[in-house]
Parts: structure tokens; sequence; C-alpha cells
């Protein structure tokens, strides 16, 4: 089993160094719930802010601005996916970091599915990722990729069991955001896990939570306030459901050639 914490938590515009020492103290206080694997929403270093998006970008040429994460994670034994915009070579990524104590931090995985105004200035990913922790694999996204089912249907095929989607959600778009994580869930009998950033600027409505295999919520945060959600990833839940519901089981890869019928105009 996994313990898992989501954060949700209001980052400031541009002001990294900041951001990066509360993602450090939001591991800190995890970890002292018993989770394991930590997650920031969206963005977190930046902010979801086309002004900071268009200035400087962190890279990871130099990690030195990641060193207070770092020493969270060293001090506490938890991993961490702290998302960032990076800049590399050519245009930048919406990025997903994973900092695991002793290691050096990983670009693990790039956004893959871009919002609009995401897409004129940001490269997506060519790949999915799925990472291991304590046996339990668990497949990374951001925001929009889970409004894609094929994307968290790619994850559970490469044997993940948790789906963890750091996301920043604009306000009217509760419905939506609830929807996709709770389909997504049930869709592939598996949990699903949420960040998202809070407050801000731009009003950026939370509503972090943990989906359990059937899609039902095992606790969510509102759309305003800082906090977190620690759970349990259990395989056995996950077995459990997939025998007992068998969606997953009587999927079918391929549906054959679909026909078209006209039916005659009426008289």
């Amino acid at each position: 089993m996994l313990q898992v914490a989501v954060v949700q938590e209001t980052a400031v515009p541009g002001e990294v160094a900041g951001n990066v020492a509360t993602a450090a103290e939001r591991v800190r206080e995890a970890a002292a719930k018993g989770a394991r694997l930590v997650a920031l929403p969206e963005t977190f270093t930046t902010s979801w802010d086309l002004d900071a998006f268009d200035g400087p970008l962190p890279t990871l040429d130099d990690t030195a601005w990641l060193t207070p994460a770092q020493a969270a994670v060293d001090e506490t034994g938890a991993v961490l996916v702290l998302n960032s915009p990076l800049a590399r070579a050519g245009r930048p990524a919406i990025t997903s970091l994973v900092i695991a104590p002793g290691e050096e931090p990983v670009a693990a995985y790039d956004k893959q599915h871009l919002y609009p105004p995401e897409v004129e200035r940001f490269e997506p990913g060519e790949h999915g990722t799925t990472i291991e922790i304590d046996g339990v694999r668990v497949a990374l996204s951001v925001c929009y990729d889970a409004n894609f089912p094929e994307h968290a249907a790619a994850a559970a095929a490469d044997g993940a069991i948790l789906y963890l989607n750091t996301g920043a959600y604009f306000p009217g778009g509760g419905h939506r955001r609830d929807l996709h994580y709770a389909a997504r869930a049930l869709d592939n009998s598996m949990y699903v896990a949420f960040a998202g950033l809070v407050g801000g600027p731009l009003g950026l409505i939370g509503g972090s939570a943990v989906y359990d295999p059937l899609g039902r919520p095992l606790e969510r945060l509102d759309d305003t306030t800082p906090g977190m959600v620690v759970a349990t990833i259990d395989p056995a839940e996950v077995a459990r459901v997939r025998d007992e519901q068998r969606m997953w089981a009587d999927h079918r890869a391929d549906l054959g050639p679909r026909r078209t019928l006209t039916v005659a105009a009426a008289p």
C-alpha cells in the first residue's frame, strides 16, 4: 500500500523561490501525516500565470533553486512530484519533476495535452510516464490530460493503479473537473488523485481530491481553501473492484469497422 498526499495551495505568480519553499513546508506536513508520495499542483513553481510563463523560467541546468524541496525530501523520505514550467533547448515544457530522497531531480513527464493559452508557449510531451514507489505503479498526468480517456487508459494498461494529476482550474470549471477525475477512476478501476491550485489573481478553484477505483471521492477539498488530502492506495482494492466490475476485463480494443445505415426519408 502507498500513502499519497495531494496538496491544494496558492502559488505566488513568478515567485519561484518562495513557492519552492512552500512546497518544502508542505512535504514535511504531509510526511508527518504518513504520506510517502506528495504532489503539488500544476505549475506550482510559477503559478499558472501567462506573464510568468513569458518571463525567465526555471531550468535543470542548475538545480540550486530546488534545494529546499530536495532537503525536505531527504529529511522525510517522501517522494515529491513538483510541476513546473521548465526552460530547455527549444520551447519550454510543463514538466512534472520527481524529487526522491538522495537522488537528483528528474524531469519525469511533460504535459501532453496543452490548454489553448499554453499551445503557443510550450512543447507538448511525447510520451507517458509511470513511476514505481514501494511496488505501486503511479501514472503522471497534468490537468487537461485527464480530459482524454485514452490517457488514463494507457496508464492503466501500463500497470498503473494510481493516476496522479496536478492541475489548475478556472472559475466555472468545477463540474468538468469533478466529472473527469471520477470518470477516469471508474473507467479504469484505478485510484485517481488530483492536486489543484487555489486562489491567486485568477481565483483558481481547488477541489483537490482522491477517488477510489469506483470513482467515489474518498475525500475532496472545497474550491477556495488550501489544505491537503492524504489517502491510502491499496492494490488489493483495485484487484477486488476489477474482479467485481468487469469493465476493465471486458474492454474490447477492436470494435471492428463501423457501418452507416441510411433511413428512408419521410414521405
